[in-house]
C-alpha cells in the first residue's frame, strides 16, 4: 500500500515526501485548529484583534512542536516499527536516526523560540507562552519515550493536546478565566484520549472491548463540549452548535462501530483517520459556540489535511 501511495504523489521529490511522512504533514493542520479555537475564544472574551501576530506565531510554534513529536515518536519506536510498519522512513532506512534526532531537536527549538517571541509581543504574561511550550515539550518526550508503552499512554497524549490548546490561549486577555481555559483544553484532551486509545493497536488485530470503550471516551468528549457555551457565556453561540456535535458523533461513530465489529488494521486505521479529521470539526464546532457561525471557518483546515492525506501516510 505504501508503495502505491508513494508512486501516486509525483509532485514532491522522494526526499521531501519522506520527510512529510516522518512529520505526519497532513495532521499538522489539526494542531493549527487548536490554536484557531484559542484565537476565537480570545476574541469572544475581549482580546483585541490586533493581537493576531502573537496567535500566528503560536500557530507556527504549535506546528513545529507537533511535527517534532512525530519525529521523536518514530525515533523511539524504531524497533517496533521495524516489525509492524517497516515502510516508515526510519525502519526503511530512508532517514537515519541521527538525521531524525537533528530534525526533531531543530523543530523543538524553533517551537520554543516562536513561543517566546509570541509572549514578548503579547500584552499578557510574557513568560506564559514559553512556559507552556516547555511543558508541552516535556509532555511530548515523556509520551514518546515512555508513556505510550504503558496504560497511561492515551492520557499522556491527551495531556499534550490540552497543553496545545492552553498554549494558544496563553496570549489571551485575563478576562478569559482559568476555568474556561481549562474547560476548553479538557474537551480536546478527553477527545484525544479516546482517539489514542482507539489507535493503540492499529497495526494488528485490536481488542473489541477496548475499541468500544475508546469510542465511548470520544463520545464523552462531545457530550462535555455541550457545556462550553455555559462556561464562557459569550452570548454568541451558533444555533448549529449542538447539531454539529451530533453530526460529528455520527461521522466518527460509524467507522468506529465498523472497526469494533471487525477489529482488523484496515478498519481500525480508517476509523482513526476519520477521528483525527474529526478534531478539526470539533475545534470548529467549539469556536462556533463562542463566536457564532464565523468560527466554522476552521473547517477550511480540513482541505489540506484531506488532500495531503490521500498521498502521505498519516497514522
Amino acid at each position: 500500500m505504501q508503495k502505491q501511495l508513494a508512486s501516486s504523489f509525483p509532485r514532491l521529490p522522494a526526499s521531501a515526501q519522506t520527510y512529510a511522512q516522518l512529520v505526519r504533514l497532513p495532521n499538522v493542520f489539526t494542531a493549527f485548529a487548536d490554536i484557531g479555537l484559542a484565537w476565537f475564544a480570545a476574541q469572544a472574551t475581549g482580546t483585541p484583534a490586533s493581537r493576531w501576530p502573537s496567535f500566528l506565531l503560536l500557530m507556527l510554534a504549535s506546528g513545529c512542536l507537533y511535527c517534532a513529536g512525530m519525529v521523536w515518536n518514530d525515533f523511539f519506536d524504531i524497533e517496533q516499527d521495524t516489525r509492524e510498519r517497516p515502510f516508515r522512513p526510519l525502519p526503511s532506512g530512508r532517514v537515519t536516526r541521527k538525521a531524525a534526532a537533528y530534525l526533531g531537536s531543530a523543530l523543538m527549538a524553533t517551537g520554543l523560540l516562536l513561543s517566546a517571541i509570541a509572549g514578548w509581543l503579547g500584552k499578557g504574561s510574557p513568560r506564559q507562552p514559553l512556559m507552556l511550550a516547555i511543558a508541552l515539550v516535556a509532555a511530548i518526550f515523556l509520551y514518546d519515550a515512555w508513556l505510550k508503552r504503558t496504560r497511561l499512554g492515551p492520557i499522556g497524549m491527551g495531556t499534550c493536546r490540552s497543553l496545545n490548546v492552553l498554549l494558544g490561549l496563553s496570549v489571551a486577555e485575563e478576562t478569559l478565566g482559568g476555568s474556561a481555559r481549562l474547560g476548553l483544553a479538557l474537551v480536546i484532551g478527553v477527545y484525544i484520549v479516546g482517539v489514542t486509545w482507539f489507535a493503540r493497536t492499529e497495526a494488528r488485530t485490536s481488542n473489541q472491548a477496548s475499541l468500544t470503550a475508546a469510542a465511548f471516551v470520544m463520545l464523552a468528549a462531545l457530550v462535555l463540549a455541550l457545556a462550553v457555551p455555559a462556561w464562557l457565556d459569550t452570548g454568541n453561540c451558533s444555533i448549529l452548535f449542538p447539531y454539529l456535535l451530533l453530526a460529528l458523533g455520527f461521522w466518527i461513530g460509524i467507522p468506529a462501530s465498523r472497526a469494533a465489529n471487525r477489529p482488523t488494521p484496515a478498519y481500525v486505521q480508517a476509523a482513526v483517520k476519520r477521528a483525527i479529521l474529526g478534531l478539526v470539526v470539533l475545534d470548529a464546532a467549539l469556536a462556533s459556540s463562542l463566536v457564532g457561525a464565523v468560527g466554522l471557518i476552521l473547517l477550511v483546515l480540513l482541505l489540506p489535511t484531506m488532500y495531503l492525506g490521500r498521498w502521505i501516510y498519516s497514522t
